[in-house]
Order: structure tokens, then sequence, then C-alpha cells
């Protein structure tokens, strides 16, 4: 039987996990250490965008690499924000359970029973259906508090002030936009009612597709952490715009692939407004005009382009070899010049 069969056929609530939980370590004689001294993390948010079904969490603290223990999700199955005094086993061991059809509050339940310490636990699930499931630990530090709504809960702890979590959900549900955005501003929100009273020092958001591609890497539509940073809500937000602007040139470049050009520079167009000042989505879009034959159309692109990072020029031949130019010397020196 594998792991994952193991894990789906214990009953729920009462829970064994086979995985020792990571926060609390046994000793060779097989008893338990003392429950975990040192808080890690402080608010986040877990959601499921009613609309298209995208699943997705996001936090922010004052500890180092926020986005490699806290956050968890995965397409077609749910998300996970694991806090407080953290044990990572609750984001792996929680997708494996809804993954095999266990509802967030299902899964969550079990997961506290067979935790040795769930009164220094803050976890927060959302299940690919919007269910959800909160649970803050009697020990948690406060200020901490948490809100279950529909198809989303935000918990927090070590807070400055008590209303962050009122905070959150107000710009949560009031809020335009995808659900990146209303994660994002989530956060914002937070921090603007005081945040974490230690400070802040990194920042993460994950969002995955609604359902499963069946390949992992394209199911992740944000991705973006924040490990080392002053102001890690404003890197976040400068990051999220940059990854919007190259969904955009990933799109034109799908475009270009179907023969829809017209489309094609429309998505690198808005690239190019999402980030003015960079010469790569400029380039690019340059590239795909002179590449179908519109190339005194693409002049003034490369232009911009060179005027930004020179180096550029020197790229243009070896496009050719790579077949995005074509092999015409009189149009390559027109290319390679423009702006002279």
């Amino acid at each position: 039987m594998t792991a994952l069969n193991r894990l789906a056929a214990i009953a729920i609530p009462a829970l064994v996990l086979t995985v020792t939980p990571l926060a609390v370590p046994r000793s060779a004689a097989g008893q338990e250490q003392a429950r975990p001294l040192r808080p890690v993390h402080t608010y986040s948010i877990v959601a499921r965008d009613a609309e298209t079904g995208e699943l997705g969490v996001a936090v922010q603290s004052h500890w180092f690499s926020v986005g490699s223990s806290v956050v968890w999700a995965g397409s077609g199955v749910g998300a996970v924000a694991t806090q407080s005094f953290i044990d990572p086993s609750y984001g792996a061991n929680g997708l494996i359970l809804m993954s095999v059809g266990k509802t967030a509050s299902e899964t969550l339940a079990g997961l506290l029973a067979a935790d040795a310490h769930p009164e220094v636990r803050q976890v927060g699930m959302v299940d690919a259906s919007g269910g959800t499931a909160v649970h803050t630990g009697s020990l948690a530090i406060a200020e901490a508090c948490d809100y279950e709504g529909d198809g989303f809960t935000v918990q927090a702890n070590l807070m400055h002030h008590p209303t962050v979590c009122d905070a959150m959900v107000r710009a949560y549900t009031s809020g335009g936009g995808d659900l990146a955005e209303r994660l994002m501003s989530a956060l914002e929100a937070a921090q603007a009612e005081g945040g974490d009273i230690r400070g802040r020092q990194s920042a993460a958001l994950l969002v995955v597709a609604a359902e499963p591609s069946g390949r992992p890497w394209q199911d992740r539509t944000y991705d973006l952490r924040v490990d080392d940073h002053a102001e890690p809500l404003i890197e976040l937000r400068r990051l999220l715009s940059v990854a919007r602007a190259y969904h955009h040139m990933n799109e034109g470049d799908e475009q270009v692939t179907r023969g829809n050009i017209d489309a094609a520079v429309e998505e690198y167009e808005r690239a190019e407004d999402l980030l003015p000042g960079e010469s790569e989505p400029l380039f690019w879009h340059a590239v795909t005009l002179a590449g179908v034959g519109r190339v005194e159309e693409s002049l003034p692109l490369f232009a911009e382009a060179y005027r930004l990072r020179p180096e550029w020029r020197e790229l243009v031949p070896r496009l050719v070899p790579a077949q995005l130019l074509p092999d015409d010397d009189e149009m390559l020196k027109k290319i390679v010049t423009a702006g002279e």
C-alpha cells in the first residue's frame, strides 16, 4: 500500500499520521521533546476564487524566507497556510489528504488530532470546492485572530493590533481584480493596520490553476517570494507586476505560434505598459514584427531597446541560426543600425 493510500485510509478525525510532525522531534527513546518555543510566522490568507477556481495563499512575516515553509497549494486540491509555531507537515500532509477527497475541515481536524502540540499551531485551509477550515491554538501569541469566510480564511498572530484580521477580510471581500490581486490587497491591509509587532522581513504569494494540467510547472500561475527585504510587501507588489508583464509576453509568444500576430502585438504592448523603461519586452516585440516582415514597424522598438541596453544589437545576428529572424543581410543591417 502506498503512503498516499495509507493516509487516505486512516479515519478522520482520529487520524494518526505515519510521519512524525516536523516541529515535534522525538528522542531516541521515543519520548517527545519539549514543545516548540519560537514563533515563526504572522499573518496569512488562503482562498479559492469562486469564478475561476484558482487556489492561492499569501503571507508576510518578520522571519527569513517565510514562503519556503508557510505556503502550500495544489491545483484541483487546495491551499494551506501553516504558521505560528510552525509544522510544515500540515502543508504537505494537508494537500495529500485533500487530494484523495477529504474536505478542508476533515483534513485539519485529523492533522490536529495527530499533533502532540495543537495548542501552538495556527493553520488555514481551503479545498478545491471552496470548503474552509481554520485553527488558532490557545498558546498563539497575542494579538492573534482568525476568520473563516466564503471560500477563504485569514489568520494572524503576533499582531501589533487586534484589528488585523478584520482589515484583511474587508480588503479581500471588497477588492477587485483577480485572486492574486485580492490576496495582495489583504496583506497590504494587514500591514496598514500595524502588522507584525516585530516588524517585517519576508513575504510570499502562491496561486495555482483550478485544475491540474498534468504539467505541474504550468499550474503555478504565480509563485513569488521575497526572502529578506526591508519592505517585503512593496517588493512583492513589484514582483507581481513584473510577473503579470511576463504572463503577457508568454501569451504573446503563444499567439505568434498560432499565427495571430496582431493578438501577439497586443500582448507585448500590455507587457511594455507594465514594465516602462525595460528593454526585454520591447526587443522581443520588435523581433516578432521583423520576423513576419513588418520591419519598418519594428525599427523604433529596436532603437528604444538598444538605447536602454546596447548589447541587444549584438544579439540580433544570433537570432538567424535560431530561425527567429530571416537570413536577409539587408534587413539585418536595418535592424542592427536602428536608432543610429
